[in-house]
């Protein structure tokens, strides 16, 4: 029976990686990834070469399922993502929920995560936080409501698209809050944007993002 070996990749900068991550992804036979073509520019930068590579994603990651618990009868094999730590907001967790249920051995290295960065960076307390991952796209006040009130930091990922129209539906839900926008995490143009709900509104109305967004919140009493 082979392993399955739970990998996190870099976030932004290639260099965001573990020794102990190259060298399992160096020792593996195959490699489970999103996409194979994000996959092949972190394995060619460091040289890691001769991998099989097999696409795992969301919505289709119930039919590769069993594929992969055969190859991991014999076979040697890591879980990838396009970014950070395999199945936090991805289907991942299915895979190694399968694996446990057929006892195959299951390691986890530890490595980069946007929403763990992100809260640190934010400045907000981090004694106790909740991670939303992506917000629905319909029912989106009810779901918020259940969670903005809470003693704690929220954190959720979001779209540039979305953004305004979400900090709108915080705006109804919450009187007081101070918000962190993270972008580009890790990439050259990192940036953290703080202040209330009406200082973020008018900041990113004249401002153009690009790429995933985490949003840190926390109510203000």
């Amino acid at each position: 029976m082979g392993n399955l070996y739970v990998v996190p990749t870099p976030i932004g900068n290639l260099k965001d990686i573990t020794l102990r991550a190259i060298e399992t992804l160096k020792s593996v036979d195959y490699i489970i990834c999103e996409d194979t073509r994000r996959a092949k520019i972190l394995l060619n930068y460091y040289g890691i070469k001769n991998k099989k590579l097999l696409s795992y994603f969301a919505p289709h990651e119930e039919k590769k399922i069993p594929q992969i618990l055969k190859i991991l009868e014999k076979e040697r094999v890591a879980l990838i993502t396009d970014s950070g730590m395999p199945a936090i907001s991805d289907p991942g967790y299915k895979l190694i929920k399968a694996c446990l249920e057929k006892s195959i051995t299951i390691e986890v290295l530890p490595g980069p995560s946007a929403f763990l960065t992100a809260l640190v960076g934010s400045g907000l307390p981090t004694d106790r936080f909740l991670f939303l991952g992506f917000l629905p796209k319909k029912g989106l006040q009810n779901f918020l409501k259940e969670y903005l009130n809470l003693d704690c930091t929220i954190i959720f990922y979001e779209s540039p698209k979305r953004i305004l129209k979400t900090l709108e539906v915080i705006d109804q839900i919450l009187e007081k809050a101070q918000i962190v926008i993270a972008k580009e995490i890790s990439k050259l143009h990192e940036e953290y944007i703080r202040g209330d709900l009406k200082e973020i509104k008018e900041i990113l109305k004249n401002k153009k993002l690009k790429g995933e967004i985490t949003v840190i919140i926390r109510k203000l009493k």
